[in-house]
């Protein structure tokens, strides 16, 4: 069997590993750490939780031993995909150099800029970043990358989920083509392997496990509920939930939980905090001062539930996790082996529950397929039932009511599809008026006002067929109050100024004369056309005095 003393590591290396008290590497180290020492570049394929980090930071500081870094040169660069997983590799570094005088800078999101340059104006010989904040600090031109002679990409399968592959791909372009490149991912999906021909050169293959596959130290258990009402599955859940950890007892001694959504994380961890449970959240929205919080308790022991999303789940590197729960079956199959692979890891035995509900049927054949076997089915546990909320049944409402929601075309109650009685079927609308008459004034229709709102225009024989108008009582302020007029799509309801003839709107090249065989007529239609218009205002006026 191979040891550490086997592989030619520095001997300050080994005297780390010792202290550590490692002595057998995993297959994954057994594989890539000999290439890697011999200068060549590595592709390295396997499951998380098998030793990757070790595989790339034991050679790495191993030839980075002799040499001297430069300001703002980093001599080596490893790029992860989320704060978490840098934050543990940089811990790895710490644990594997802490008998050498290499030195490191962490550059992630959350940090201020002014601290991470000062590391880098001094140099240093290992720069563990993510793709946005590395690219952020070239940009502001505080960073070179020209005298990287190691490159490190981790997790390049969550990078591709997480859209980084652009920024990744500008990052190789900036680092010297003689730099030597170790890439590790889980799974290898095409445009992986398009990285992998573009960038890398001749590369070892190390691929220590079938994709996609579970570990055996992994028990896995799925229960499945059908809830009467799909709006009450997450409360569902949340129920099952809770009667599972309660029925684990005390083999549960601390255990994460997977949600698909940041929102889902947040009610799944009110819901715990709520029912007594001794839970947190943890996902990217958070500041990360909390996270590293929340995490540093998780490790402790001090907190017991972990409530996570699937950013969160490549880069926790905690041993003793006895249990993972899947609140949800995770939209890619993928995300199921890294979910359940946080439990059983160094020889531990581990348990993983997944929650699954009708609608999450195709997700559950995708994981079957993907890992080429059938996850157990197991009972909810015993004496559990959904609570009365759960099986509500949808409200009912009576015919002559209906619901109080109604169509957005029908504010009169009347749905789409009903049509509009007929105008003589319609019930008259009685006003109630006083009798008192003495401030009415009956207004001709030809002589009333441009300011009133007329009678609604019909045709002659309706006019004729229709009663006399009725008294018009004036209302003061009423027009007064309204700035404008009001309009309406048919000109019988119009509210603005009434339109006599063509009123002051005749054009002008009608009023101009012209002549006539009959001048002294024209004459006379002029003067009675302006006799017309005095008596029409005349009226008027005294109506206004009166």
């Amino acid at each position: 069997m191979t040891k550490f003393t086997d592989l030619k590591l520095d001997p300050a290396v080994l005297r780390a590993i010792a202290d550590a008290g490692y002595e057998t590497p995993t297959p994954i180290q057994a594989g890539a750490i000999p290439p890697a020492l011999e200068g060549k570049d590595v592709l390295g394929i396997a499951q998380t939780g098998t030793g990757k980090t070790a595989s790339f930071t034991l050679p790495m500081v191993t030839m980075l031993s002799k040499g001297r870094a430069r300001a703002r040169m980093p001599r080596s660069l490893v790029l992860c995909p989320t704060r978490e997983l840098a934050a543990q590799v940089a811990e790895n570094f710490d644990t594997y150099a802490k008998h050498t005088k290499l030195t490191k800078a962490l550059l992630i999101g959350g940090v201020s800029f002014g601290e991470q340059d000062k590391l880098i104006d001094r140099g240093v010989d290992v720069l563990i970043a993510t793709p946005g904040r590395l690219l952020d600090h070239f940009e502001r031109g505080k960073l070179l990358l020209t005298g990287v002679q190691i490159m490190v990409v981790d997790e390049a399968d969550r990078m591709l989920d997480m859209g980084f592959i652009p920024d990744i791909e500008r990052i190789f372009q900036l680092t010297p083509f003689t730099r030597q490149t170790l890439f590790f991912s889980a799974t290898m999906a095409p445009e992986i392997e398009r990285i992998t021909n573009t960038f890398l050169h001749a590369p070892a293959r190390i691929e220590v496990a079938r994709q996609a596959t579970t570990s055996e130290t992994i028990t896995q258990k799925l229960i499945q509920i059908t809830p009467p009402r799909r709006d009450q599955s997450a409360k569902a859940k949340r129920e099952l939930l809770r009667a599972i950890i309660k029925a684990e007892g005390e083999a549960c001694t601390n255990a994460i939980i997977f949600c698909n959504r940041k929102t889902d994380v947040d009610i799944v961890a009110k819901s715990l905090k709520t029912h007594g449970f001794n839970a947190a959240p943890i996902h990217g929205d958070l500041d990360q001062s909390l996270r590293t919080k929340t995490l540093d308790a998780f490790r402790d022991g001090s907190l017991r539930l972990l409530i996570a999303s699937d950013v969160a789940a490549r880069g926790l590197d905690i041993p003793a996790v006895s249990h993972v729960f899947n609140y949800d079956l995770p939209s890619h199959a993928e995300d199921y082996v890294h979910r359940i692979g946080r439990t059983g890891r160094a020889g531990r035995l581990g348990t993983a529950y997944s929650i699954g509900t009708p609608a999450d049927a195709k997700y559950l054949a995708a994981i079957e397929a993907l890992v080429k076997q059938e996850i157990p089915r197991a009972d909810p546990p015993e004496g559990f039932t959904l609570s009365d909320a759960a099986h509500r049944e949808p409200r009912k409402y009576d015919d002559d009511k209906g619901p109080r929601s109604r169509s957005p075309r029908s504010r009169s109650g009347r749905g789409r599809d009903e049509k509009r009685p007929p105008r003589e079927d319609r019930a008259p609308v009685i006003v109630a008026v006083e009798e008192d008459d003495s401030h009415i004034v009956e207004v001709p229709e030809a002589k009333r006002s441009e300011g009133r709102r007329p009678e609604p225009r019909h045709s002659e024989a309706r006019r004729a067929e229709s009663p006399r108008p009725e008294p018009i009582r004036p209302e003061s302020g009423r027009d007064e109050r309204r700035s404008e007029p009001y309009r309406d799509s048919r000109r019988s309801r119009d509210g603005g100024p009434a339109v006599v003839g063509m009123g002051d709107h005749v054009p002008d090249f009608l009023l101009r004369s012209f002549r006539t065989t009959k001048p002294v007529i024209e004459d006379k239609d002029t003067e009675a056309e302006e006799s017309t218009e005095a008596e029409v205002q005349n009226p008027v006026e005294e109506t206004s005095e009166n």
